[in-house]
């Protein structure tokens, strides 16, 4: 069976993706090459180069599906704020950095974001994903659910780069343990709840 008979051109890119994903986790960056995703997938080594010219271009697409994947996940109820909200969403960000670590590493490391090969699409999917965050909290204000003096912006820079801090430490095994995570995450959902209502 030819590769062409067993894959159509959009799932082999799939399938590529999600091997090249399970080769982070398994491996860590190091363990992944065209050569080994080519293998792990079942085709011939020229076969991923098809889709993604690069390694580089392909972690590229790896942080991208990682983007998509928190927008599918991650979305505050613009109409139901309440600080229970915003301790489930807390809660929700770190289970999904801690759940997807291969892609999360990527998503925000320097790995990337430090490289001249950094895709446009990449920083179109990561500006979405910030965008979606910011405007809820432009809603909250314009539905007067927030306080008027309130930065929409700089509210929602400080409090993604708090969640952010929180998830590495967890990723890194540095101070947070995941079953002690949840006071942590109330703390710092009453923060932001402070900071949200704060006249």
């Amino acid at each position: 069976m030819t590769e062409k008979t067993r894959y159509h051109h959009g799932d082999l890119r799939r399938s590529l993706l999600d091997a090249a994903a399970e080769l982070l986790r398994e491996e860590g960056e190091a363990g992944l090459s065209m050569r080994q995703l080519a293998a792990r997938v079942g085709v011939s080594r020229t076969a991923p180069y098809h889709h993604f010219k690069d390694k580089q271009e392909l972690l590229c697409a790896i942080a991208e599906e990682g983007f998509r994947r928190y927008i599918e996940v991650l979305s505050l109820d613009a109409g139901n704020l309440s600080e229970q909200r915003l301790q489930r969403f807390v809660r929700e960000y770190l289970d999904f950095a801690l759940d997807n670590v291969e892609y999360y590493d990527l998503m925000f490391g320097s790995r990337l974001w430090k490289s001249p090969g950094i895709t446009e699409t990449l920083k179109q999917e990561a500006y979405s994903a910030f965008k979606m965050y910011l405007e809820q909290v432009r809603h909250w204000l314009e539905q007067g659910a927030v306080s008027v003096h309130l930065d929409p912006l700089r509210y929602a820079q400080v409090s993604w780069s708090t969640l952010h801090g929180m998830s590495r430490l967890l990723i890194d095994g540095i101070y947070l343990d995941r079953e002690a995570m949840g006071p942590a995450c109330d703390q710092a959902a009453a923060m932001f709840w402070h900071e949200l209502k704060l006249d």
